[in-house]
């Protein structure tokens, strides 16, 4: 029973956070609201809170998708694979790379989830690497074969896309696999 409830618990937490993303972007269009002021503001005092609120806001539904269906599957990889310290994980990479972001981030609003999709990313890749077990490099390789490609958004860009968050998320993935390496 404790293995079924362990499976269901890695299931449920990002498609819980999933559908918390969806539900603050239904309510933003149903009411007519834009949300958008809620990101982070790099070096303001209103765009401390972005912190909290900016990976919940989504500039629309495309962008929306396009962050959940890897936040379900690395969440639930690192939900599965990295129980014990998955919550940490989580916490770590969506609070500290949304203050890098407000540190040195460019001007503007930085809005939606991306920090965390290279977050997860990032951590699952290097946790391979730091600690040396089979199961962990093989899903290592899984990250590279199915997201390798999300390396060019860690590149400055033109445009509307926060490369910045991208970077972040994925320097604080890796901090974490480096500082969780044993656990």
């Amino acid at each position: 029973m404790k293995e079924q409830s362990n499976a269901s618990d890695s299931l449920l937490y990002p498609f819980l956070f999933v559908a918390i993303l969806w539900l603050v972007k239904i309510v933003e269009v149903y009411f007519h609201l834009y949300f958008g002021g809620y990101g982070i503001i790099p070096r303001t005092a209103v765009g401390l809170v972005g912190i909290v609120t900016g990976p919940l806001i989504h500039i629309n539904f495309v962008h929306l998708f396009s962050n959940s269906l890897p936040l379900l599957i690395l969440g639930i990889l690192v939900f599965n694979f990295y129980r014990k310290i998955a919550f940490e994980i989580f916490i770590w990479i969506y609070l500290l790379s949304g203050l890098c972001v407000w540190i040195i981030g460019k001007p503007g609003s930085h809005i939606g989830a991306s920090g965390l999709v290279y977050g997860f990313a990032s951590f699952i890749f290097f946790s391979g690497f730091f600690r040396r077990n089979f199961k962990a490099l093989l899903l290592s390789l899984l990250i590279v074969i199915v997201y390798g490609s999300i390396v060019s958004g860690l590149l400055p860009s033109a445009g509307r896309v926060s490369w910045q968050t991208h970077l972040y998320g994925a320097m604080v993935g890796a901090m974490c696999a480096f500082f969780y390496r044993n656990e």
